[in-house]
């Protein structure tokens, strides 16, 4: 079908993802819109005298995108929900305040840059609508209607065995059902087990230095904060121990912002601290399921289950909006975070447990992280390759895991000043200046903290190629 008009250089390689990018283009223009059937892979492949595998490999792609719907008898059509972009000047959404840049993000033209690599957020446009969709409608089938009650505020016990499993497997966890609790995402369950702690008479929690300063808010409501350097081994556990707490958050798979991975003898340190102070380390197992260049490590709470409590959620491998997660406690700390669900929210939405309890059931889950590994691995090659070309001198970390990358700056740069002009130039990152204490921020080299989830490798090439031009002119002053 020659009149679809896909561009193919054959001497660049990378045919399938040739084709997948004109499909894309061909949508967003509005020449394919929603609805219209393409010729089957066969047809296809025969018009553009490429093998039928390079077609149905781009076909696979656009639909897990959700640009293209596949049917059995209707063939391969532009997705309902593909819609061409808006024309320059059109009227789009306020972005929600959870969606808005981070404190210390690219100042610039007024409304949303071209090119978003601000860290923190999943390629939306991957989630797997048909499996999800087909996941509910199979608990739909099933649910009993007393399930449909208030429910159990620990969560549902599809959802809480499923995941017990899930974790037992994948990360090494040492979890039951009796374990695990459900709660809002990451955010929700630190924020109760600082209440808790509080109630416990506890005063300090101990962070690592740099962090998240999204959830240092969270975690000064009525405790006070401890900084503990982190080094390229990860949490510096000598001087955790000398903050004086005995409750401490950490994130051993890969380390926000810098993407350090715990190391062994620090793990072994850590455990034996909590050991020693009769301590709680609370583990947020940020970007775990993501890891590209090594195997992944086993949670620390495998290795203390009584010391341990392990935080994770869907908010990066499916959707923030979902609001699901869990953690995963000694017993009696388990109990107490189901009596505070209990007074404090009567529990979790129900529909959305059993949904995530069946898409991890069937293996929904599981196809879905493999699909995102695949797709978000391109993009970190794509990206880190394109700085290295673009901003040389730069100092690229954090490569092996994640959705983000954590790059230092050439020597000389000004991190505010490099993140203002790459704004200009329509390219949004953060500063990572902001993610340190005040007392290390001025020692630390200057840098960004770059998210590439979102953006497709042509486009992460050419925010790299952007971002060198304002690194460069800010470099000639």
């Amino acid at each position: 079908m020659t009149d679809l008009h896909l561009p193919l250089d054959r001497a660049a390689g990378r045919l399938s993802a040739q084709i997948a990018a004109g499909f894309r283009a061909a949508v967003r223009s509005g020449r394919l819109t929603a609805g219209t059937r393409l010729p089957s892979s066969r047809d296809l492949a025969r018009d553009m005298d490429v093998s039928r595998g390079v077609v149905v490999a781009a076909y696979e792609q656009l639909t897990a995108e959700g640009f293209l719907v596949a049917r059995r008898g209707d063939g391969t059509r532009i997705a309902p929900l593909a819609r061409p972009d808006e024309p320059p000047g059109a009227a789009s959404p306020e972005p929600s305040r959870a969606d808005a840049p981070q404190a210390g993000a690219a100042a610039g033209a007024e409304g949303a840059r071209p090119y978003d690599l601000l860290p923190g957020h999943p390629d939306l446009a991957s989630f797997p609508r048909d499996r999800w969709l087909a996941a509910a409608r199979a608990a739909l089938r099933t649910l009993p209607s007393d399930a449909l009650t208030y429910p159990d505020p620990g969560g549902v016990a599809a959802l809480r065995a499923e995941l017990a499993a899930y974790l037992s497997r994948v990360r090494a966890a040492h979890a039951d059902p009796t374990r695990a609790v459900i709660m809002n995402g990451v955010a929700h369950g630190l924020s109760a087990l600082v209440s808790l702690l509080r109630a416990d008479g506890h005063t300090v929690l101990a962070v690592e230095d740099p962090t998240s300063v999204r959830q240092l808010p969270m975690l000064e409501a009525g405790i006070r904060v401890a900084r503990v350097p982190v080094d390229p081994e990860g949490l510096s556990v000598d001087d955790l121990a000398r903050t004086g707490a005995r409750a401490v958050l950490v994130t051993p798979a890969h380390q926000y912002p810098t993407g350090v991975v715990l190391s062994a003898r620090r793990r072994a340190a850590l455990i034996a601290w909590a050991r020693a102070v009769n301590g709680l380390i609370i583990e947020d197992d940020y970007d775990a399921e993501f890891r590209y260049d090594r195997e992944p490590v086993g949670c620390l709470q495998g290795v203390d289950p009584d010391r341990v409590v392990l935080l994770g959620s869907v908010s990066k491998s499916l959707a923030p909006a979902l609001r699901l997660g869990w953690a995963v406690a000694p017993p009696v700390l388990a109990e107490r975070l189901r009596a505070h669900r209990a007074h404090t929210d009567l529990g979790a939405p129900v529909l959305e447990q059993y949904a995530l309890a069946e898409f991890i059931r069937g293996g929904g889950y599981d196809r879905h992280l493999r699909t995102m590994r695949r797709r978000y691995r391109a993009r970190r090659d794509a990206l880190a390759g394109a700085l290295r070309d673009h901003v040389p001198g730069a100092m690229v970390q954090g490569v092996s895991a994640g959705i983000h990358l954590y790059v230092e700056l050439p020597p000389g740069c000004d991190e505010e000043r490099v993140a203002a002009a790459a704004g200009r130039a329509g390219v949004a990152v953060a500063g990572a200046r902001q993610m340190w204490s005040p007392a290390r921020a001025g020692r630390a080299a200057p840098a960004l903290v770059l998210g590439y989830a979102r953006q497709s490798e042509p486009r992460l090439v050419k925010a790299a190629e952007l971002l060198g031009h304002a690194v460069a002119r800010e470099a000639r002053g």
